[in-house]
């Protein structure tokens, strides 16, 4: 039975998609409302299994503080409302310390904007260029913590992980197709960013 006493943690309600398991029963996938819904109304009637809910783009567990009405939870998903004063808006900007060479000052000092603006640039570049393999590489580490939570204990699943990490997609799948099959259908879903 899901009975959390901690909040929400790091997960907007309108990301997703989220999935809630029943032991290795899929009751819902989808946006965190959705999810949260069927949930809460599955404890309702009595679900004896575990719930356990997962974010897919990261792989980890969600909790989530199921005591009370459907309304009071829903309640607790809405962000809080950040009372906006006068001035100018955050940007999200922060200040941290950068080591560089000194002909790296030099350089960066006779760019146009200034250092700090050459620094985004180069980054933003390079972000661009990471996007394919870092994507992949944020899917297959989301894929294997999900795995660890949920199929630790199914036939395979050390082989499978092997598969996982070694981008063998059809090795993967002979090795998670004995798992339950709600479980085996949402580990291939997730393995479709990773393969």
């Amino acid at each position: 039975m899901l009975v959390m006493n901690t909040p929400l943690i790091s997960a907007e309600p309108d990301a997703g998609p989220f999935a809630v398991f029943a032991g290795t029963r899929l009751v819902a996938h989808g946006l965190l409302p959705q999810v949260v819904t069927a949930a809460k109304v599955a404890l309702d009637n009595g679900e004896t299994s575990s719930l356990l809910i997962f974010d897919d783009a990261t792989g980890r567990q969600v909790e989530i503080d199921m005591r009370g009405t459907l309304d009071e939870v829903m309640r607790r998903l809405a962000p809080a409302a950040v009372p906006r004063g006068p001035g100018r808006p955050k940007m999200g900007v922060a200040a941290r310390e950068v080591t560089l060479l000194p002909r790296h000052w030099e350089w960066l000092a006779a760019q146009p904007g200034g250092a700090s603006a050459a620094l985004r640039r180069l980054v933003e570049v390079a972000r661009r260029a990471d996007e394919g393999p870092g994507r992949r590489r944020a899917a297959r580490d989301a894929l294997y913590r999900f795995m660890s939570s949920m199929g630790g204990d199914q036939p395979g699943f050390e082989e499978a992980t092997r598969a996982l990490f070694a981008g063998d997609a059809a090795a993967f799948e002979r090795h998670v197709a004995a798992w339950p099959t709600d479980l085996r259908g949402h580990v291939m879903r997730l393995g479709e960013a990773v393969f």
